[in-house]
């Protein structure tokens, strides 16, 4: 994906290059342009395009679906609740080129085995695209994005049928996306913390493609059909690295970077105070469960607001929220008043059944949660359960006093 800044120059150039007759001549190629993942957070699950070269007219363009604006008013207001536009860009291939070359990212080209009717079809989707009133759309991440639509462009000119391959390597979106995050970092931890159950479907062959790689393999792969019974054609004539890199892009994640560490730590340090309190029966340390409750309640928020406001895919129906709850933020200040104590009293006591079922959520295969996630369970049902003791020793206290009480005024 690329920033809009990238291309504001070459949508002046290639505006006036449209205001003219644009011709294209037969011996035209279309490839298929596909980038390695870069380090930005965007551009972590790589980028497709497609390429026009007409080499007895000079052109040499790069159809491009993924510009957007960093600028555009409240951009990650509308990122979050996925209302996102993008724009369908064209820029010269040598440009294109530089911009990867300076990223270090590998550039596959997959020329394209058209004819010159599926050829002068595909030009003509791609510029209808390009219209003023057209090349403006809604990204969505699984189902409309820079790999969907080239794949869709090319799918819809060819006369025959597109038939991939049949054996084919079955993920999840979860374990597919998870593929280009790592398994043990924050951005993999925020993404599973987010993503509901359906993340856990396995992605039916044509989805899958909705990553550039995946999209690159299956179209290496894939075979043009015919019903008249004419022979079959690949649908890649030949494939091309346009550019190469030695670079190693991965790095050596540090013990902060891995939020599994972290959340260790956390609940061993958690655990020893705990201990300690019930052992030596010292002043409990509110603070803790206080702020164990805001957080989680914040990260509640965010959680509620995806399943119900957002238009992302896979953020529905997230069984994090049983141990997310919203009410956590109200708890964590209600927990320092004695007056409430009853009250946080019961509502520990469901935050006990709502953790214990979203364990049984797991266990049972619904959903999938994060490995750091079982930590952060572990820490709040360690609080959660020397809470409801020493509230219950209080509240039994102050009950035999009170019958005491009673006695001596009795007597």
């Amino acid at each position: 994906m690329k920033k809009f800044a990238l291309f504001i120059s070459l949508f002046f150039l290639i505006n006036y290059t449209y205001s003219q007759e644009f011709v294209f001549s037969d011996s035209v190629d279309i490839s298929l342009i596909t980038c390695s993942p870069g380090p930005q957070v965007y551009a972590k699950f790589g980028h497709s395009g497609l390429r026009v070269r007409d080499k007895i007219n000079k052109y040499d363009f790069i159809f491009n679906w993924g510009i957007f604006s960093f600028n555009t008013e409240n951009f990650y207001f509308k990122f979050i609740k996925g209302q996102t536009d993008y724009l369908l860009g064209v820029q010269y291939t040598t440009d294109f080129l530089d911009e990867y070359k300076r990223r270090n990212s590998v550039v596959w080209e997959q020329e394209l085995n058209l004819t010159v009717a599926e050829k002068k079809k595909l030009i003509s989707l791609l510029l209808d695209n390009y219209k003023e009133e057209n090349r403006l759309y809604r990204y969505n991440f699984v189902y409309d994005n820079c790999a969907t639509r080239p794949r869709d462009v090319v799918m819809n000119s060819i006369e025959g049928h597109v038939v991939f391959q049949d054996i084919y390597d079955t993920k999840s979106f979860r374990h597919a996306i998870g593929d280009y995050v790592g398994s043990e970092t924050w951005l993999r931890f925020g993404i599973d913390l987010i993503f509901g159950f359906q993340a856990d479907y396995n992605m039916p062959q044509l989805q899958s493609m909705f990553l550039p790689e995946i999209l690159k393999f299956e179209f290496s792969n894939a075979k043009v059909t015919y019903l008249n019974y004419v022979q079959n054609r690949p649908l890649v004539k030949k494939s091309t690295v346009l550019v190469s890199s030695d670079v190693n892009n991965s790095t050596k994640l540090t013990f902060i970077d891995k939020p599994f560490y972290v959340f260790a730590v956390i609940f061993i340090l958690i655990l020893l105070i705990s201990i300690y309190e019930f052992l030596f029966d010292k002043k409990y340390n509110t603070l803790i469960d206080s702020f164990l409750l805001f957080v989680t309640g914040v990260a509640g928020v965010v959680v509620i607001f995806l399943m119900f406001f957002s238009i992302h895919p896979l953020v529905k129906y997230n069984f994090n929220i049983l141990w997310l709850s919203p009410l956590n933020i109200l708890a964590a200040f209600m927990i320092w008043f004695k007056k409430w104590r009853i009250q946080i009293f019961a509502y520990q006591l469901l935050n006990l059944i709502l953790v214990a079922l979203a364990l049984v959520a797991v266990a049972i295969s619904l959903q999938t949660f994060n490995q750091a996630t079982f930590l952060i369970i572990a820490t709040l049902l360690v609080r959660y359960s020397c809470w409801i003791y020493r509230t219950k020793r209080k509240i039994v206290r102050k009950n035999k006093y009170k019958v005491k009480e009673m006695n001596s005024t009795t007597k």
